[in-house]
């Protein structure tokens, strides 16, 4: 029996050596979790407009209350097209660090909340988690999108700040 552990651990022990020889799939980042999908083209855009890929892309973590391109539609003809212009960079960054709140913060952080939060841009956003989470007017409609330097809750409205 003891010659059967003993034969277990070395194998065991071998095959923990060859993990740490084999290239590891790491977790996609909060940018590559939303180019990935179709659904963010027009919030991807945005970022990249913004050149604020890189920092989210950082080690982070962020929450990141992602618009999908439904919820970009919803705004007045012509505001993506103008806000995507080289000259209203500053104020598309502004708009978009609404959206980002320092830290990994997840629904069941929220579930039962009323809180001001922080944003990266350095106003507050309303987080209302007593039905559902809402972020001033918008309405979760998917969290708790794991990336490797954040989570991503989906919002159905685009946020403005004031």
């Amino acid at each position: 029996m003891k010659r059967r552990t003993f034969f277990a651990a070395v194998a065991a022990a071998g095959l923990t050596a060859a993990a740490g020889c084999t290239t590891t799939t790491t977790q996609p980042d909060v940018v590559d979790i939303l180019a990935a999908n179709d659904e963010f083209s027009t919030l991807v855009a945005a970022v990249g407009a913004a050149d604020l890929a890189g920092t989210l892309k950082g080690d982070g973590p962020f929450t990141v209350f992602a618009p999908t391109n439904a919820a970009f539609e919803k705004l007045p003809a012509g505001t993506v097209e103008s806000l995507l212009r080289p000259e209203n960079r500053d104020q598309l960054a502004s708009i978009l660090t609404y959206h980002v709140v320092p830290g990994a913060v997840t629904s069941d952080q929220l579930a039962g909340q009323r809180l001001d939060v922080k944003t990266v841009q350095g106003t507050t956003v309303d987080v209302n988690g007593t039905h559902g989470v809402r972020v001033n007017n918008a309405r979760v409609i998917q969290a708790d999108v794991a990336g490797s330097n954040g989570v991503i809750h989906v919002i159905d409205s685009v946020l403005l700040p004031n």
